[in-house]
């Protein structure tokens, strides 16, 4: 089985586990959160490879978009140049997981997700990482995309 199919039945496993750790019930996710769960798989993928263009891919390409860390970053070029400069080589890059995402749908159009993420690397490459983030996502023409990523 392909790694990137492998890695969607694992996150969607582990958001029905979530789900049902919560309310003692499993749930079975809605298209609504499968959708915006591919998105995350493919960014995971994305990084993975290195491709921080295609992880981009996943933010709504406005100069609205906000990317929250250190500081506010305001569209996907800004947020672009930032990754790029924290993060020159693939090595440096790491191994990205995301783990405990939470889908929490606002309406047919917005949706928030929560969850952790763990970067793996060497020592010499600034050594593990780990935290937690809250997207905001909107459904628009090509699909579902952040507009707000705020990562701790």
């Amino acid at each position: 089985m392909p790694r990137r199919y492998t890695a969607i039945l694992t996150l969607v496993f582990a958001f029905a586990l979530s789900a049902l750790a919560q309310d003692d019930q499993l749930k079975t996710a809605s298209k609504q959160e499968l959708d915006i769960i591919k998105v995350l798989v493919a960014q995971e993928d994305a990084w993975n490879k290195g491709d921080l263009p295609a992880f981009i891919q996943g933010y709504k390409n406005s100069p609205d978009t906000l990317f929250v860390t250190h500081q506010v970053f305001r569209g996907v070029d800004g947020m672009l140049d930032e990754y790029r400069h924290n993060y020159p080589t693939k090595a440096i890059m790491g191994t990205l997981a995301f783990s405990e995402l939470e889908v929490h749908s606002l309406d047919e159009k917005f949706a928030v997700v929560i969850g952790k993420y763990r970067l793996d690397r060497g020592k010499k490459e600034g050594g593990p990482a780990s935290g937690i983030f809250s997207l905001i996502f909107e459904k628009t023409d090509q699909g579902w995309k952040i507009i707000v990523d705020h990562t701790t």
